[in-house]
């Protein structure tokens, strides 16, 4: 039989130990679920979002759903062979309401930044691609905008969510290592650890608002968004210090 490495934070190593987790048999039965997960996405025909989904997108929201629509027709439009996870990250810009955006410019990354960063690496060619590839269908997600909606799907459930929101997809691309979206995400500065931080921070926000004043996210007003924006980045001030202390430390600087 095969053998898959695993690779465990220590804390984590130590405790899964302890506790005498059959780590064999937890792996095989969380990567099968990942297979299919993976696999229903890749078959997923995006199209009809507009009517109730079923499968694989039966937990996505309302505006998850119209970024994946708007990612098809991108693609679509690009002469794309599949839909790529640059034509899901343009995608979620161009919805304008979701609070993945408002996560980002907790971190002082702007849209505009992204699109820029996007059209810089966007893959030259791809209707000549699309046409020499019999197997090619822009309506159809690619391995690693698949991955990254497995990815998000992953981390939907590790925060305890029984939904998939554009802010998990957000997630997603920053963990995702092939895709274009990931590496324009990291390059601006939303590593994993910070993005997963701030979605964090911007879920207990968004819930706080919706308490005080019954706002939704989309339509609340500016100063509102404002404080959702402020009280993301108080959360995130401690680990941003304390990079900054691991950095003096090691040596390292702004040029390094």
């Amino acid at each position: 039989m095969p053998k898959v490495n695993v690779y465990l934070p220590d804390d984590l190593a130590e405790a899964v130990k302890k506790a005498g987790v059959p780590v064999s048999a937890v792996c095989q039965r969380a990567l099968e679920q990942a297979v299919r997960r993976v696999t229903a996405i890749r078959e997923t025909v995006l199209t009809d979002l507009d009517d109730a989904p079923a499968g694989a997108l039966a937990h996505f929201t309302a505006p998850t759903r119209t970024v994946l629509k708007l990612a098809a027709e991108r693609a679509q439009d690009a002469g794309a062979p599949k839909i790529g996870t640059e034509h899901l990250l343009g995608a979620l810009l161009a919805e304008g309401t979701n609070l993945a955006l408002h996560v980002l410019r907790a971190m002082e990354i702007e849209p505009s930044q992204i699109e820029r960063e996007l059209t810089l690496r966007q893959p030259e060619g791809e209707a000549v691609v699309a046409s020499a590839s019999p197997g090619g269908d822009p309506r159809r997600l690619d391995g690693p905008a698949a991955n990254a909606l497995e990815l998000a799907v992953s981390e939907a459930t590790g925060l305890g969510h029984n939904y998939l929101g554009c802010e998990h997809l957000l997630l997603g691309f920053t963990l995702e290592p092939d895709g274009i979206a990931g590496r324009v995400l990291r390059s601006l500065g939303a590593d994993p650890k910070l993005a997963r931080r701030a979605v964090t921070a911007a879920l207990a926000g968004y819930v706080h608002l919706r308490a005080a004043g019954g706002q939704d996210r989309a339509t609340a007003p500016a100063h509102a968004r404002q404080e959702l924006a402020e009280a993301v980045r108080a959360e995130l001030g401690p680990l941003d210090r304390r990079i900054a202390r691991l950095e003096e430390h090691l040596g390292l600087t702004a040029g390094d």
